[in-house]
């Protein structure tokens, strides 16, 4: 059986808080320390952590693997063991071919030297000729936008105008792994789609991709697989269960919930039947999502609403809002009742997350609010983006089109 290009076996990496190895006076002390048999590869010692904790992956030819997690989760840090710019305490990671990556905004550039010397200095360390490099360099420039300051010392780019520049060297010099680090963070929006498209092209090459982005909805379109990583392994899986674990973990219910006039005791999510959801409802799917309120003083001029996002990057697909008055109350008196928000799930494939408040309606002030208040996991095949489902349907008309013959037109033969 072949080696995956990318390994990841049972991996630890530590460090000290406070540790700089960012200067010769740093590195040589550390450097005296640990061939004096002061560092330890399997015991922790005074303000030492371990920022990766016995992660294990591999990635296949022609796959992408998501990392995701919170800030401080590993997930730079393990990309930096996988390009060997950090060795691990224990465990082994490897990757076989050439590698294309960028790790961070500029990393491996050299400030005072230009753009196109750095293009030609990131091409020799992935071991390319300078002539490989020479054929691809108009393609390089022209990708990342940056054609009328390749000859201006990267100190004077932006912080775009240097991920552009590295993403564009790193996709453009043959890969065999891909190892990319928030490209998606900088740049614009068009920049971005660029990238997602390269990505794309080279899964369907056969180029293995790892790829680390707090953008879920990228990750969702693009990973076949991805690993939820808080310095230990979450979880590892298909990408859509992996998402939605990281999401239910990310959102601390709201303390706003139990501070207010009107207080949120519970919320769930239903079928018409009364059954509560758990697994993926496919689109169109009508369901009763009921909130428990428990109001602790007679209260006026509210409004209660929901709110639902879509979790991958927080777009707000619904805000509804409605009067007590709407709901039959003349006035919000002290005690618990329950509001029941009946809708079509009429959304594509995703994840998405409930934002329940009642509201003072002349302050717009939150009496009682929980985000999240529910999540729901819409699944369906058909879509490849957008948030709406439109109920499309595709059909192929014959020949016999009477605008061909002047027949009368046939059924249409619905295709899905």
């Amino acid at each position: 059986m072949a080696i995956p290009p990318v390994v990841f076996d049972a991996v630890w990496k530590k460090f000290r808080q406070g540790e700089r190895h960012d200067s010769l006076r740093d590195l040589i002390p550390a450097a005296i320390g640990a061939l004096r048999g002061r560092s330890s590869s399997t015991e922790l010692k005074s303000e030492e952590f371990w920022a990766v904790n016995d992660v294990s992956f591999e990635v296949q030819p022609g796959e992408a693997l998501g990392i995701i997690g919170p800030n401080g989760a590993g997930k730079s840090t393990t990309l930096k063991l996988l390009t060997r710019i950090l060795r691990p305490n224990r465990g082994r990671c490897a990757v076989t071919g050439r590698v294309g990556a960028l790790i961070e905004v500029a990393a491996g550039f050299h400030p005072d030297l230009t753009g196109r010397e750095n293009t030609y200095l990131q091409g020799s360390l992935m071991g390319m000729k300078r002539t490989e490099v020479a054929k691809k360099f108009d393609e390089i420039v022209e990708f990342a936008g940056v054609g009328a300051f390749v000859d201006t010392q990267v100190k004077r780019y932006s912080s775009g105008m240097n991920a552009r520049l590295g993403f564009s060297i790193a996709a453009h010099l043959n890969p065999d792994v891909l190892i990319i680090d928030e490209v998606l963070s900088v740049g614009d929006m068009a920049f971005q789609e660029k990238c997602l498209q390269r990505m794309r092209g080279f899964k369907q090459e056969g180029v293995t991709i790892v790829f680390v982005s707090h953008n879920l909805q990228a990750v969702a379109e693009l990973c076949d697989r991805a690993l939820y990583l808080n310095r230990r392994a979450r979880a590892l899986g298909a990408t859509a269960g992996v998402i939605s674990e990281y999401v239910r973990d990310s959102f601390a219910a709201s303390p706003e919930a139990s501070q207010g006039e009107i207080r949120i005791a519970s919320a769930s999510l239903r079928q018409l039947d009364g059954t509560i959801v758990t697994d993926p409802v496919a689109p169109g799917t009508r369901l009763n999502f009921s909130v428990e309120f428990d109001a602790v003083e007679p209260v006026d001029d509210v409004t209660f609403a929901f709110r639902l996002h879509r979790a991958t990057d927080q777009l707000l697909v619904y805000d509804g809002h409605f009067s007590h008055r709407e709901l039959g109350m003349e006035t919000v008196a002290p005690g618990r009742f329950t509001v029941q928000y009946q809708f079509d799930a009429n959304l594509t494939r995703g994840q998405y997350y409930f934002d329940v408040f009642a509201q003072h309606t002349p302050t717009q002030r939150f009496m009682g609010r929980l985000r999240p208040a529910g999540h729901v996991t819409i699944a369906e095949a058909r879509t490849w983006g957008g948030v709406a489902d439109v109920a499309a349907r595709a059909s192929l008309v014959t020949a016999r089109d009477p605008r061909h013959t002047g027949a009368r037109a046939p059924e249409p033969v619905t295709l899905c």
